[in-house]
């Protein structure tokens, strides 16, 4: 921090702070209860979500959490600096304990006002020392020396007090923009869903006639379309599935040095049909056997992040089924896989069908014949054509205002980062009009 206005000093973070100075001792009583903070409840605007903090007692807790933290304190992740963990903490409970993982931060109060103190650490300068001087590969951390020796700069007193209350005015209107800009993505994606709802339940001419549905899965439908079961609708099994060892001769004929395709999640997830596909040798299971894929098969996550969809291009190499996805053909005179996939993956239309039958909160498998029992409504081919590009172009509009909001969002944070390395350097100082306007603002 070279480069400080005159009047101001600098000392080393261990001569005006007091750091990591109370810990569960050893001898702590068994049942001791407290609350817990791990660096996953924390992130860079603070603690993520107080109902995270655990209430543990001190024979349940891992070896890790031991370190009290006090009032005004400012807690720290040594490790992973970059993701700069950090929270201040003015209220002190009487029994919140923190992992090692943190460095506790409480400040020598007449030398260093404590929310200063916090932008100080959590300023951009702070955040290039800790990430120089971390060190490790795979889990980079922060040693005691290094962290003890972080140069914070001291204005006078008077003006500390001056800019922390500054930046807790001004990151406050701040963050509070930010969160309005992500309940604008949350209503962006609720609109987003009701539209492809709606086009899918009852289409896109608005004077058409209704009927009931007949299934209570969905509201009433334009009075042409149809509905059907999937399995009523999918391409014959002796079609639409090849099943054979691995090293039959419909399999070896697929493939390369490097063994046979597999199509994996994150094949689907990512919707990627080059980096997604990896190799397995035909003789470690020889045994086994898989299903095929091929150009135009829609596969379906079933287990983990379930319900997502991609079809596989004409492109794509022929290859055999990871046991995570389900492959389906279907009968392309009665419903389009592309259809079929803003069906399960988009609308949510499959997926409360399938919650509502297996009557459970939450699915964390999707089962072949579940799937096949569920009721589709289907306008007739050219109409899934006419939905499918005007979801399309919808689509398209709600991306392209979600990047902008998006956009928004990170020139406000990109400005808070800046406004305080500006702030607890010296870069930009603040008077007292300054504190007076952006409170009256506030």
């Amino acid at each position: 921090m070279n480069h400080l206005p005159q009047e101001w000093n600098s000392d080393r973070l261990k001569d005006v702070t007091a750091i990591n100075a109370a810990s569960l001792p050893a001898n702590t009583d068994p049942e001791y209860e407290f609350d817990y903070l791990e660096i996953s409840n924390v992130d860079y605007y603070g603690v993520v979500d107080p109902k995270a903090i655990e209430r543990l007692r001190y024979e349940d807790a891992p070896s890790r959490a031991r370190r009290r933290v006090g009032k005004n304190s400012t807690v720290i992740s040594s490790v992973r600096p970059n993701l700069q963990a950090v929270a201040f903490l003015p209220d002190g409970r009487d029994h919140l304990v923190c992992s090692t993982g943190f460095n506790v931060v409480q400040s020598h109060e007449w030398k260093l006002q404590p929310k200063f103190a916090y932008y100080a650490l959590i300023s951009e300068a702070g955040r290039q020392y800790f990430e120089a001087t971390a060190k490790g590969v795979g889990y980079p951390a922060v040693d005691d020396k290094d962290f003890n020796s972080f140069s914070v700069p001291l204005p006078p007193r008077p003006e500390q007090e001056r800019i922390a209350a500054y930046l807790d005015a001004s990151c406050a209107a701040i963050d509070a923009a930010v969160a309005a800009k992500r309940c604008q993505i949350a209503t962006l994606d609720a609109l987003r869903e009701s539209t492809i709802h709606r086009a899918v339940t009852a289409g896109l001419n608005s004077a058409v006639s209704m009927r009931d549905s007949g299934v209570e899965w969905f509201d009433d439908i334009p009075a042409h379309w149809e509905v059907d079961r999937l399995k009523d609708v999918v391409a014959p099994k002796k079609d639409a599935i090849k099943v054979g060892p691995f090293g039959s001769d419909l399999l070896l004929g697929d493939m390369t040095d490097e063994g046979i395709k597999v199509f994996n999640q994150r094949t689907v997830i990512d919707r990627d049909f080059e980096a997604g596909i990896h190799f397995i040798s035909p003789e470690k299971y020889a045994e086994m056997k898989a299903f095929t894929v091929f150009p135009g098969d829609l596969l379906v996550t079933t287990r983990g992040t379930i319900g997502r969809c991609a079809i596989v291009p004409d492109t794509a190499p022929v290859g055999i089924l990871h046991p995570c996805l389900m492959r389906v053909q279907t009968k392309r005179t009665r419903l389009l896989p592309e259809y079929l996939s803003v069906l399960i993956q988009d609308c949510g239309l499959v997926l409360r069908q399938l919650q509502m039958m297996s009557a459970a909160t939450t699915i964390d498998v999707i089962y072949s014949d579940s799937l096949k029992r569920t009721c589709l409504p289907l306008p007739p081919v050219k109409e899934q054509q006419a939905i499918l590009y005007f979801l399309a172009s919808k689509n398209a509009e709600f991306r392209t205002l979600a990047r902008q909001i998006e956009h928004q969002m990170e020139t406000l944070v990109a400005y808070r980062k800046s406004l305080i390395h500006e702030c607890v350097t010296g870069q930009r100082r603040i008077s007292e009009a300054d504190l007076n306007r952006v409170k009256a603002h506030g």
